[in-house]
């Protein structure tokens, strides 16, 4: 699946650059060389100064400049050199993915144990923080370092993507009809609608104050019957470990937290009965060796475990080989400098484990948006655009792999559930946690600048898209199938569409284009 999430990223990056390169040549381009006149763009737009002034200002400042100057030259990039970029950029988004599921959210487990937290509030809210932390991390370095819009994009671009792209992946690959709980849709429908028009209020909000200056949520339990249908079926007894997904599956879990722990017990379940069904194994190396992968033996949990994630344990098959030698760089530097606090050795080292894995991850998203500047700098992209469409994608496509999963076993509520729910934190706490302590915290008073006023536009969009799939969901019948995938993934191609064309003054006056350096 690795090659597949890349060439889905890559084509999303295209498709910004593609419509970006036609709007360009038809007249709205969003690349200002030198110091043309402002006239072309239809008013006279004056920003302020520090001196209390005003000065005529006919392009935005690039975020680029924020961050260190790079290796290459603008023309070098150009000529090539951007591809290192792309590359770069790509290794972030799978380093984020290795240090979240497999070391922060780890962490977390363990800190809810030792405050003994209620299941339903370590759901709601340390395994929320510990699924949504690279969109929180691209939204901190957003508004505190590039002073732009490419956190509020990634966090918008990242709702769309889960509430269109993820279903529509779900409905057309699952290879089968999944029905879905018409309530459960509804109700996650209804608090990620409230989420969504508060973020509108609050950027209307901040419209008008710069130009002045110039819930708890209930989960669907239609999935967890399901689920539990499975386990019943499976045997009375088991290992601490599947004991340990079977129970974070339970409603009290967060929406994500039961996607990923129900992926993996689904994938442990199929490979058991396919044992039990007489399919012909053998054993090799101590291990029973079937069609369709491993089924481990009872060994010591810690081996089991961290097989995945060890710099020193090759996996079988050519995929997994591939995938582990272009992670072992990231496995290594992972393994030497936080603590696997899975393993009962290092269990008691689970606060170091959540620092140095919060460390890692500010530093992989902080390389991520400076590499996806670079990008949209030398592609004459503006930043929201690369939130909404690249650093979206990036940050999000491992979740979409994840329902898929969960979908094809006929969980269909539970990838719906995750879909829409996970997107509250995003919206509420993605985007208030940075805004709050910029204006409560660092600059008592300040405002956060948004420079891009068609994000308001894209966000009313956002709140349409959710009204267009609950809708859609309706009319066909509350069935997760081929017709409602192909209608959802219409509907994201919509979004990026306008998006894109809002941010290039189509239809009205939003956006400065951006100053390029000479």
């Amino acid at each position: 699946m690795l090659f597949v999430q890349v060439c889905f990223i890559c084509s999303v990056l295209f498709v910004a650059w593609s419509m970006s390169a036609l709007l360009t040549k038809t007249g709205h381009g969003m690349i200002v060389e030198g110091h043309p006149d402002h006239e072309i763009w239809g008013r006279r737009l004056m920003a302020s100064v520090p001196e209390n002034e005003t000065e005529e200002k006919n392009c935005s400042a690039p975020a680029i400049h924020e961050f260190p100057d790079d290796f290459f030259t603008n023309d070098e990039r150009k000529s090539g050199a951007i591809m290192l970029h792309i590359v770069a950029a790509l290794y972030m988004f799978l380093a984020l993915a290795i240090t979240c599921d497999e070391y922060f959210v780890t962490s977390l487990e363990k800190i809810c144990e030792k405050l003994d937290l209620s299941e339903d509030v370590a759901g709601a809210t340390f395994m929320a923080a510990g699924s949504s932390a690279p969109e929180l991390f691209a939204s901190v370095i957003g508004v505190f370092i590039t002073h732009g819009d490419v956190g509020v994009g990634t966090i918008v671009g990242s709702a769309v993507f889960n509430i269109l792209c993820i279903i529509g992946v779900c409905g057309i690959f699952a290879g089968q009809v999944v029905m879905l709980t018409w309530w459960a849709v509804f109700r996650d429908s209804f608090y990620y609608i409230l989420a969504v028009v508060a973020l509108i209020a609050v950027s209307y909000y901040i419209f008008l104050l710069m130009n002045s200056f110039k819930p708890s949520k209930a989960y669907s339990r239609g999935s967890v019957v399901m689920v539990d249908e499975i386990m019943n079926a499976s045997p009375s007894k088991f290992r601490f470990p599947e004991a340990g997904l079977r129970v974070m599956v339970t409603s009290h879990f967060g929406p994500k937290t039961r996607l990923r722990m129900a992926s993996r017990l689904i994938i442990t379940e199929v490979q058991l009965a396919v044992a039990a069904n007489g399919v012909e194994t053998q054993v090799i190396d101590g291990k029973v060796e079937i069609e369709n992968g491993n089924v481990p033996e009872d060994k010591p949990s810690e081996v089991e475990e961290n097989d995945t994630i060890s710099p020193f344990h090759i996996p079988r098959g050519i995929g997994s080989k591939l995938k582990w030698l272009m992670s072992w760089p990231l496995l290594l530097l992972l393994f030497f400098t936080v603590p696997n606090c899975a393993k009962p050795r290092w269990e008691k080292y689970f606060m170091l484990s959540f620092i140095l894995s919060t460390v890692w991850i500010a530093v992989f998203s902080y390389f991520m948006v400076w590499m996806v500047t670079i990008i949209g700098y030398t592609l004459g992209i503006p930043d929201v655009i690369m939130g909404i469409t690249f650093l979206a994608a990036g940050t999000s496509v491992p979740d979409c792999i994840a329902s898929l999963i969960v979908a094809r076993q006929g969980l269909g509520d539970m990838a719906v559930s995750n879909t829409i729910g996970s997107n509250v934190f995003d919206i509420l706490v993605g985007l208030g946690v940075p805004w709050a302590m910029q204006t409560m915290c660092v600059s008592y008073g300040s405002v956060v600048m948004i420079n891009s006023r068609g994000l308001l536009y894209s966000v009313v969009l956002l709140l349409g898209s959710v009204a267009l799939t609950v809708l859609g969901i309706h009319l066909n019948k509350w069935r997760l199938d081929l017709k409602l995938g192909v209608y959802v993934l219409v509907l994201y191609a919509v979004f990026l569409c306008f998006s894109i064309m809002i941010e290039y003054n189509v239809f009205t006056f939003v956006n400065l284009p951006m100053c390029m350096e000479e």
